[in-house]
């Protein structure tokens, strides 16, 4: 796993998801602390960006009337819209502190729905900067992390999902999609595993340079 090739996608690391006092962090919570999801993200990122992969983020906002919505929104985009989650401007739009991002992070822009690819540049950006393989990891894992696994496996991606750095509504949702569903268009890990190929990879190639400049 080439880190030069590798891009981490973080799918809305945001307030009111992840922060006490956000309008969805109740929810998912729970999840949340089972999983560690947090902190190995944090740790993820760091060594991540460390070993030369591309961070990006993936936040979804909308306006405050949310009229990129249709008029009477249903299922999961109804909960958003009723919760008056993830409004532009808002503290809980705003990704948490503890991954702000940093300079050469990149931002995506536009995600109105479940899919990171379907009103975005992701696609794009990621073509453009040689990403063959895409680590996921966010908020919710069966819908839009895996919204996201969907597409990128049929874009031709080589996608990792990240098992322990994804949170969702309960502990049978989590495990029904961890188990059943990633293993069907990923290869599902844990942090740990990532970057150990990560990092495994980076080495090699190092020592391979090293070798060839004597």
């Amino acid at each position: 796993m080439d880190p030069k090739s590798t891009a981490v996608v973080l799918i809305e690391y945001q307030n009111d998801f992840t922060t006490e006092g956000g309008t969805l962090h109740g929810a998912v919570k729970g999840v949340m602390d089972q999983t560690n999801m947090l902190a190995n993200t944090v740790e993820t990122v760091k060594q991540a960006r460390a070993a030369g992969a591309t961070i990006v983020f993936a936040p979804i906002t909308f306006t405050e009337d949310y009229h990129e919505l249709r008029p009477s929104p249903y299922g999961i985009l109804k909960g958003v819209v009723d919760s008056k989650s993830f409004r532009k401007g808002s503290w809980g739009a705003e990704i948490v502190d503890v991954l702000k991002p940093e300079p050469g992070d990149i931002v995506i822009e536009g995600k109105r729905g479940l899919c990171g690819f379907a009103t975005t540049n992701l696609d794009f950006i990621l073509r453009s900067r040689g990403i063959q393989t895409i680590a996921l990891g966010g908020f919710l894992t069966n819908c839009c992390v895996e919204s996201t696994m969907r597409t990128g496996y049929e874009k031709g991606y080589d996608i990792v999902t990240l098992k322990d750095c994804t949170a969702t509504l309960s502990e049978e949702e989590q495990r029904l999609a961890v188990e059943k569903n990633y293993p069907m268009f990923s290869r599902p890990m844990t942090h740990q595993e990532f970057l150990g190929e990560l990092k495994g990879a980076g080495s090699a190639q190092t020592k391979s340079r090293g070798y060839e400049a004597a």
